[in-house]
């Protein structure tokens, strides 16, 4: 097995990682090799990143969401008997409440705790020992945490279905699926697009997961916006070189950029994620979005952000059309409502699954 590494590179604890075990649909598989699989069926499979799925498959989820959101009433049933655990090792308010709003919508009940403390993890259990444990209790779990790769060790643990909620500065992949949802309501497309990603491009995981993510469906046109201190980490931009038909650019300056973005994705600075307060105070203002810089942009620009902010967006911003960072939070449940039916197999009733050619159009 690979090393796994918490933030800033401190690797896991030994008794963190399980000697054995493999996972159906982990992210050692190529995503050449996620292509190959059944389009549509996730049915028992854990989604670490987003390169568990096929892009058909993230396709059909989107469509799945969008599904759901017009058929509230026909949906509420459908993971009726379910159980999710969400275990969020680190503070979470709109991740965690996505999670459970979204299995209690569809019918099911949660269990969980919010905060390490108010766990056995306070006694020195392991997440291999944690995740054992909870595999008999639940059908499938959400777990937050703040090392990278704890979601990894989790889901070749469990013995259910393990959707990451986030582990250190590593992945997102479920605000990743809100993000794409956004941008195919507000655009009808998810390629074709030019994306400005702004702030904390060192540790923010939603960036991370959303470049690799919209760099395999190509066609995009990325400006990274940040101090030199908080750039963008070398092996994503690798990602997007690899990628024929993705570029970037490395911008300090938002106002001499924005005219030219379709999207701008706002990123808070993290303070979690600092372990000298003095960089953080330094940097934390460093961009700061506000109506006069929103005169520069596109009159049909979305404005994302995946929250929480802190000041990286005036509120002034938010009774402009062009701020969508709250149609994301609405996204994020209905996504998180198709992934969680999806991944336990419960089907939504009257959906009708997409032909593979016309998910992938």
């Amino acid at each position: 097995m690979a090393t796994l590494y918490a933030k800033k590179g401190e690797p896991l604890s030994a008794e963190d990682i399980p000697k054995t075990g493999t996972i159906a649909g982990a992210g050692s598989d190529t995503a050449d090799a996620v292509h190959r699989r059944d389009t549509s069926s996730i049915v028992g499979r854990s989604v670490v990143t987003l390169d568990d799925l096929s892009t058909i498959q993230i396709r059909e989820l989107l469509r799945k969401a969008q599904y759901i959101d017009s058929h509230r009433a026909q949906v509420a049933g459908t993971c009726s008997g379910r159980v999710l655990a969400t275990l969020f090792y680190e503070p979470s308010t709109r991740t965690r409440l996505s999670f459970e709003t979204a299995m209690l919508r569809l019918g099911g009940q949660v269990i969980g705790f919010a905060g390490a403390q108010l766990s056995s993890v306070s006694k020195g259990e392991s997440i291999h020992d944690t995740l054992k444990t909870v595999s008999n209790y639940v059908d499938v779990v959400a777990i937050r945490h703040p090392k990278e790769g704890a979601a990894l060790v989790a889901a070749q643990s469990a013995d259910v279905p393990v959707i990451n909620a986030g582990d250190g500065g590593h992945m997102h992949p479920t605000q990743t699926l809100a993000d794409l949802a956004t941008l195919q309501s507000r655009f009808g497309r998810i390629t074709d697009l030019t994306v400005g990603i702004c702030g904390d491009l060192t540790f923010g995981r939603t960036v991370h997961s959303l470049i690799e993510t919209l760099c395999r469906f190509g066609n995009v046109r990325f400006v990274l916006i940040s101090p030199d201190e908080l750039r963008t980490p070398q092996y994503v931009l690798d990602r997007i070189q690899s990628s024929p038909s993705c570029s970037y650019t490395e911008e300090s300056d938002l106002a001499a950029v924005i005219g030219d973005l379709d999207v701008l994705y706002m990123t808070r600075v993290q303070k979690e994620r600092f372990f000298n307060e003095d960089d953080y105070l330094r940097l934390r203002d460093t961009y700061i979005l506000n109506a006069d810089k929103l005169r520069l942009a596109k009159p049909d620009m979305a404005v994302l952000h995946p929250l929480p902010r802190v000041n990286e967006i005036a509120t002034e911003v938010d009774d402009d059309p062009r701020a969508a960072y709250f149609e994301q939070v609405k996204n994020g449940m209905l996504v998180r409502m198709a992934l969680e039916s999806s991944v336990v197999g419960d089907e939504l009733a009257g959906f009708e699954p997409a032909d593979a050619k016309e998910v992938f159009a």
